[in-house]
């Protein structure tokens, strides 16, 4: 599976279970009308309670300069330490909203399968931003690597 490259996102949630985020590359858009993405979520994940709870997440496109914050999502740090790194807003969820990033997808979750050892999450975008032109992050081979320019 490493071999499967893909983008980097850190995925976010804030409601009821407070708030979480962990890094991911198991993203993909399912269809624009209505703009729909799946987010692949190991059950073990510390995140997971929270978002299912939560109900609502923000898939937050990392552009190719936010690899510590990759890093720091994707670690065994706290969530307060976590939230430290980066500036941060809301849109209409609630959930955090990465500045910086090359696109912010705030979803709605509104179905979830369960495959082996994740769920996928069935998310329904209600706010997208798209901010920077700037070279998105992508991981192949266990190694970062930064992705074309925006147009």
């Amino acid at each position: 599976m490493a071999r499967l490259g893909a983008a980097v996102h850190v995925v976010t949630s804030n409601g009821s279970a407070g708030e979480t985020g962990f890094t991911a590359t198991a993203v993909c858009s399912v269809t624009d009308t209505p703009p729909t993405l799946v987010v692949c979520l190991n059950r073990n994940a510390s995140a997971y309670a929270a978002v299912v709870q939560n109900g609502v997440l923000c898939v937050n496109t990392l552009a190719s300069q936010q690899q510590e914050i990759s890093q720091v999502f994707g670690g065994k740090t706290s969530m307060a330490e976590r939230f430290a790194k980066g500036q941060w807003t809301t849109l209409q969820t609630g959930s955090p909203v990465l500045h910086g990033a090359i696109a912010n997808f705030d979803c709605r979750i509104v179905q979830t399968l369960q495959v082996g050892t994740h769920d996928l999450l069935i998310c329904e975008a209600v706010a997208i931003l798209c901010e920077a032109d700037s070279p998105g992050l992508l991981y192949v081979d266990r190694n970062y690597h930064a992705g074309p320019a925006g147009q």
